[in-house]
């Protein structure tokens, strides 16, 4: 899940007497090269969502159906856009922001990984769920870490157990709308977030 940046200048161009104010602008499932799945949508409002909860009341996202108005825009990648996710940034003559792009076919993750998720919906929607969350991180402003407990850890540090990274997550939920009350985020995760945006 590589990133290019972080986007403290972004936060700072966003501040306001209330915290930092940004909107977010989510591609719809319509191509079907990506494999995305109309519900994924709802999985990353839920990771923007998550963040937002995690800032205390630091961070407010807005969502815009205009990708032109929103600091930070989510596209489901294809195959020939990424492996994984990745987050970049953008400049324009009104904002600064990042692209972000989420591949939702799991089959990149590998035969054994695919054919999990591919029998177990909710593996499924963890693993888009989390990269949504990671690369939102990144949008944010947050590094890599080498803490396996957090979500912005990055599997380059160590060769981390990759099946039960997403795995432990899994086994919190009964149902998909469990995702909405676990976010994911670690209380390091939690930190970092809340320095950047002081």
């Amino acid at each position: 899940m590589p990133v290019r940046f972080g986007l403290t200048a972004l936060l700072l161009s966003a501040c306001s007497a209330y915290g930092i104010d940004l909107h977010y602008w989510i591609e719809p499932c319509t191509r079907a090269e990506t494999a995305c799945q109309k519900s994924d949508v709802q999985l990353a409002e839920w990771a923007l969502q998550a963040w937002q909860a995690t800032s205390d009341g630091k961070l407010h996202l807005e969502k815009t159906d205009r990708m032109t108005q929103a600091n930070i825009r989510l596209h489901w990648a294809d195959s020939e856009q990424g492996q994984y996710g990745e987050t970049r940034p953008f400049v324009t003559d009104t904002m600064r922001g990042a692209e972000v792009y989420v591949r939702p076919d799991l089959r990149a993750m590998g035969p054994d990984i695919f054919a999990a998720a591919s029998q177990d919906a909710l593996l499924r929607d963890t693993i888009v769920y989390l990269t949504c969350l990671h690369e939102t991180g990144h949008a944010l402003g947050l590094a890599h870490t080498a803490d396996f407990a957090d979500i912005m850890y990055f599997f380059g540090y160590e060769k981390g157990d990759v099946r039960e990274y997403f795995g432990r997550y899994r086994r919190k939920l009964q149902v998909r709308t469990d995702i909405a009350k676990n976010s994911g985020i670690s209380p390091q995760d939690k930190a970092r977030v809340i320095q950047i945006l002081k």
